[in-house]
C-alpha cells in the first residue's frame, strides 16, 4: 500500500515535470496565475530594497543556500559540504533551517545528534550528524539564527539551508544551486518549476551559482558558476553509520555488493540521480521511488527484500532497533553523497567573508 501510494505521488510529480519542461495546453491555462506569481514575487523583492519590509541583520555574516526551481537541486548536500570547507579553513559555523516535515514548525529546536527526525526534519538531522556544527530549525530563519547564536556565541559564521526566499534574513552571500533540470520551460509556478526569476538581482553582497550536474553541461539559459563533483560514499550498515563506525574501503564496499539481490530506495526530490549512482557502481537493481522527505513510519519494502540500499537522508528516520524487531535479517546499506566544492568557489566565500 505505501509503495503503491509513492507510485502515485511520484507520477503525479512526473506529470507536472513534463509540463514544466516540455509545455502543452495546460501550461497555457496555468500561466495567468504564473504571472501572478511573477507579479508578487516582485512586488515582494521591491519593498524588501525599498525598506518597506525589514530585514534582520545578524552580528555575524549569514550565507544562503537556495535554489530557485522546485524540488531537490542539492542544497543539503552543498550546505554539508560547505560547512566541512569552512570548518576546514577555521570558520566556526552554525546551520539554521526550516525542518520540513517536523511536527511542529513554528518551534524553534536546537538539533542533536539522535533527536528523531520528526522533531527537526530529516536534513537538518543529517546536517547535524555529519558535519558536527550546531543546527537550530525554525519557520523563523532569523530567530533561528539568535538563538543559536545566544547558544553558541564561538559562531562567526551562519549557513541558512534553503533560505533563497526568506528575504527577511538580511545575507552576505547567496549560493544558488541548479541541477539538471535547468530552469525547465523558464516559467514560475505553477506554469514552470521557478520559485523567482533565473536571473532574481541578488539579496546579499555576492550572488554565486553552483551546478549539481554530475558529468552533464549545465542547461542553458543559467546564471554561469562552477559545477559541484558528486560521488557515493562507501555503503555502510545501518547500526554502524548511526553509531558512526568508520567506512570500509570504497571498493572493497562496492565489490561485496556485486551480484546480489538487492532494492535501492530513496525518499529524495531526485531518487533516479540516487538510482543511476547505484548502477554506475556495477550493481544490479530493483527500484523503489517514495516521495521526497518519506517518513518511514511504515517500513515501505516488499517482503521478498533482503539487502536495501538507502540514502542517508532516509536512514536518519530509520532505528536499527526497530528494523531488528520487524525485519529480522533484513540488511540496510546506507550511501552517502558526497559534493566537493571547487576552490574557486571556497575561495570567493572566504574572500567575502574577510570583507565584511
Amino acid at each position: 500500500m505505501v509503495a503503491a501510494a509513492a507510485e502515485d505521488a511520484r507520477g503525479a510529480a512526473a506529470r507536472l515535470e513534463a509540463i514544466w519542461q516540455r509545455g502543452g495546453a495546460a501550461q497555457w491555462l496555468l500561466r495567468p496565475l504564473a504571472l501572478l506569481h511573477a507579479t508578487l514575487v516582485g512586488l515582494r523583492r521591491g519593498l524588501y530594497r525599498a525598506g518597506l519590509l525589514r530585514r534582520e541583520h545578524l552580528p555575524v555574516p549569514v550565507i544562503v543556500v537556495g535554489n530557485r526551481v522546485a524540488g531537490g537541486a542539492g542544497k543539503t548536500p552543498v550546505t554539508i559540504a560547505l560547512v566541512e570547507a569552512l570548518r576546514a579553513a577555521g570558520r566556526r559555523p552554525g546551520i539554521v533551517s526550516r525542518g520540513h516535515g517536523r511536527s511542529d514548525l513554528a518551534a524553534l529546536h536546537e538539533v542533536q545528534p539522535q533527536d528523531p527526525a520528526a522533531t527537526c526534519g530529516d536534513e537538518p538531522l543529517l546536517m547535524r550528524r555529519r558535519t558536527g556544527a550546531p543546527v537550530v530549525v525554525g519557520r523563523d530563519r532569523a530567530a533561528a539564527a539568535r538563538q543559536l547564536l545566544a547558544r553558541h556565541p564561538d559562531t562567526d559564521v551562519i549557513v541558512c539551508d534553503d533560505g533563497l526566499q526568506h528575504l527577511r534574513l538580511a545575507r552576505d552571500i547567496e549560493i544558488v544551486v541548479f541541477d539538471e533540470r535547468g530552469a525547465g520551460n523558464g516559467w514560475l509556478l505553477p506554469a514552470g518549476p521557478l520559485r523567482e526569476p533565473v536571473d532574481a538581482p541578488p539579496a546579499g553582497r555576492v550572488q554565486l551559482a553552483v551546478h549539481n550536474t554530475g558529468s552533464a553541461e549545465p542547461a542553458p539559459g543559467l546564471p554561469p558558476g562552477e559545477r559541484l563533483q558528486r560521488r557515493l560514499g562507501a555503503p555502510v550498515a545501518l547500526a554502524d553509520w548511526w553509531a558512526g563506525v568508520p567506512d570500509r574501503p570504497g571498493e572493497a564496499a562496492w565489490a561485496a555488493l556485486r551480484g546480489r539481490r538487492l532494492l535501492a530506495s530513496a525518499g529524495t526530490g531526485q531518487p533516479a540521480r540516487f538510482f543511476d549512482a547505484l548502477r554506475a557502481q556495477g550493481l544490479d537493481l530493483d527500484t523503489l521511488a517514495l516521495d521526497d522527505h518519506h517518513g518511514h513510519a511504515t517500513l515501505p519494502w516488499p517482503a521478498t527484500a533482503t539487502e536495501v540500499l538507502v540514502t542517508e537522508k532516509d536512514a536518519v528516520k530509520l532505528d536499527p532497533a526497530r528494523l531488528a524487531a520487524e525485519r529480522p535479517g533484513l540488511r540496510i546499506h546506507v550511501v552517502p553523497l558526497v559534493l566537493q566544492l571547487p576552490p574557486g568557489l571556497i575561495s570567493t566565500v572566504l574572500q567575502a567573508l574577510a570583507a565584511r
